[in-house]
């Protein structure tokens, strides 16, 4: 890009030197063709009837007054191409071999102009014009004039062009230079920083100090970096806790397993036992590998949301008539405000498993003699579902992280109980895929508060 901008310039400039050169060299030599055309022309009618009356005498004194006048030499020349006279006397007798002077003896022309070089590195110009009598060429005058401080100051004219185009240029060649370092330094640094990222530095981000576009680009591409950072990380993080997951009830199911081969003559009591635990341990790693799938169908959006009218007042006093043995079996009072005739358009299982995973965990996480209380309001555009319980609650540090996958607040409470540390992810994504939101509320000690809302869109009630 600098190069073609250099061509360009270059031959701008080039292009304007020879024109203002041109211009002024035209001007100037046209100038002095005028005036000396104009000598010559006076100067041949005034000598010509001496001329032609051979009156050499009078016609020398005239030649010598013009040479003296244009600060120049006079030849007097007659039809042959000889000179007659030459106010140097240098001359005289010899035959002339000027192409101008031939031109006007021939009467190919009445006057002729031109620049010759001299030996003596010196330039004169040569005006040559005829002498006529009754419409016949009777000989011709030439005067010749230097031109040596003409083409000087014509020279000078260029070198002073030259010079000034060529600072022109050198100026736009740092300006050039320093405008395209400024817009390639941005590009340069963001290729050199996607080089790294593309060989695994992930955390590398572009540092661009601009504005504008390349601004906006540098900002686009620092923030995909960072989700793509926090992707992979978020992905090693949940293969680590995935296989963490898993290696812990399979080592369970090996070490009874191990009992019960080397230990042929166990008691039937204890044997049963074992198998009991084992028989827990594979529902609870199944629980894990199906709650993993769902997670990994919602991640490539392979899950279907369908659009369906769904009553979930219905669903809410169904999920709480399902969950009430359970909570009674443990000492607790599960108590419902359910709104009638709250209705959304939504996939009716995924919706089952939000509120029956929200109480669910109510229940498990809430002393004996505790509450949890589900509610269920609408307005014109939202749906509300809340579930408040009076457990164990979770500590600040932990609130912001009870969303995410395989964390739990107290992990050795949270497998005792079953728990896979994935149910929360999961609503929460649930409640994402119906445009909704999740959030949580909790005090240590006093309790628990989840609130989800759902859009209701125009005709779901």
């Amino acid at each position: 890009m600098l190069l073609t901008f250099l061509l360009i310039l270059g031959a701008s400039f080039a292009a304007m030197a020879a024109l203002l050169t041109g211009l002024v060299s035209s001007s100037l030599y046209a100038q002095r063709t005028r005036q000396a055309s104009l000598s010559a022309e006076k100067l041949a009618a005034s000598v010509a009837p001496f001329f032609a009356a051979a009156d050499l005498e009078s016609a020398a004194d005239m030649l010598h007054s013009a040479a003296a006048e244009a600060d120049g030499r006079v030849f007097l020349i007659d039809p042959e191409g000889k000179i007659q006279l030459d106010t140097l006397s240098l001359l005289e007798g010899t035959r002339i071999h000027v192409s101008e002077a031939l031109q006007v003896l021939s009467g190919a022309q009445s006057r002729a102009y031109g620049v010759h070089a001299l030996t003596d590195g010196e330039y004169a110009a040569l005006c040559a014009a005829a002498m006529m009598e009754e419409d016949a060429v009777i000989g011709a005058v030439l005067l010749t004039t230097p031109v040596t401080e003409l083409r000087e100051a014509i020279l000078g004219v260029e070198r002073q062009l030259t010079s000034v185009f060529g600072a022109v240029a050198a100026a736009a060649l740092v300006g050039a230079l320093i405008f395209s370092f400024t817009l390639t330094a941005p590009i340069k640094a963001l290729t050199s920083t996607i080089r790294r990222m593309g060989k695994g530095e992930l955390s590398a981000r572009v540092h661009v100090h601009t504005s504008g576009e390349l601004k906006e680009l540098a900002e686009s591409y620092n923030t995909m970096a960072e989700k793509i950072e926090n992707f992979d990380q978020s992905r090693s993080q949940f293969v680590q806790n995935a296989s963490h997951e898993l290696k812990t009830p399979l080592a369970t199911m090996k070490i009874l397993l191990e009992n019960l081969i080397y230990q042929p003559d166990m008691p039937l009591e204890l044997r049963q036992e074992f198998m009991q635990d084992m028989n827990h341990e594979i529902d609870r790693l199944s629980g894990i590998i199906t709650d993993l799938l769902t997670l990994t169908q919602m991640d490539s959006q392979e899950t279907a949301v369908k659009q369906e009218k769904v009553d979930l007042s219905d669903l809410c006093r169904s999920t709480v008539h399902t969950l009430r043995p359970a909570a009674e079996k443990a000492g607790l009072t599960l108590k419902d405000s359910i709104a009638s005739g709250v209705a959304l358009t939504g996939d009716v299982s995924k919706l089952s498993q939000v509120v029956y995973n929200l109480i669910d965990n109510a229940v498990k996480y809430t002393p004996e003699g505790g509450s949890v209380h589900v509610t269920l309001s609408a307005d014109a555009h939202l749906a509300r579902l809340i579930v408040r319980d009076t457990g164990i609650g979770i500590p600040e540090e932990d609130l912001k992280h009870i969303f995410e996958r395989f964390y739990r607040v107290d992990k050795a409470r949270s497998r005792a109980t079953g728990g896979t540390g994935l149910g929360l992810s999961i609503v929460r994504q649930m409640v994402q895929l119906h445009s909704g939101e999740i959030s949580v509320d909790s005090t240590l000690g006093k309790g628990t508060v989840f609130t989800v809302t759902l859009p209701v869109r125009k005709g779901d009630a």
